[in-house]
């Protein structure tokens, strides 16, 4: 069975965990805390939540862009500044979403301190699925790798 095969299989189950089992667990989470705390509360609690989740992605995302505008002035690879600002796209998708799961993840992605085990979880996944291809000037590019049938045109692109 080829790797497309296998890879294309799990995506029904995703969508499916995605939009029906995790808003019911979420919906399922909302009760019982509005059980626990009365309906009021929990509502503030989701409402404050929203509001600190905002405050923090807002300053999180305007360091991360601080770092990756540093980086490319400095001519540094930004791997580590593009993976913080996905983390904290996604994390900040997470707390805006109501629901007190979605909260809880979406501030590990999104604290200085909780973020760089999931930059580590990323990068590693990414680099399983990606290979590196040395090009001729010296330098490394990132590529899905070579198909068959691939083959190198050297030409000149000429504008009117």
């Amino acid at each position: 069975m080829s790797t497309t095969r296998r890879r294309r299989r799990w995506w029904p189950l995703a969508i499916v965990i995605a939009f029906v089992v995790v808003p019911l667990f979420e919906i399922y989470l909302v009760i019982q805390v509005g059980q626990a705390i009365g309906p009021w509360w929990t509502i503030l609690l989701l409402v404050v939540d929203s509001v600190i989740g905002a405050w923090l992605v807002k300053r999180e995302g305007r360091r991360a862009w601080q770092a990756l505008r540093e980086a490319l002035r400095t001519y540094r690879p930004p791997a580590k500044e593009l993976a913080d600002g996905a983390l904290i796209l996604i994390g900040g998708t997470l707390l805006l979403t109501p629901g007190f799961a979605s909260d809880v993840v979406g501030f590990l992605f999104v604290l200085p301190f909780t973020r760089p085990v999931f930059r580590r979880l990323l990068t590693a996944y990414l680099g399983a699925r990606l290979s590196v291809v040395a090009t001729g000037t010296g330098q490394a590019r990132r590529s899905p790798g070579p198909t068959a049938g691939d083959t190198v045109v050297r030409g000149e692109v000429v504008e009117d």
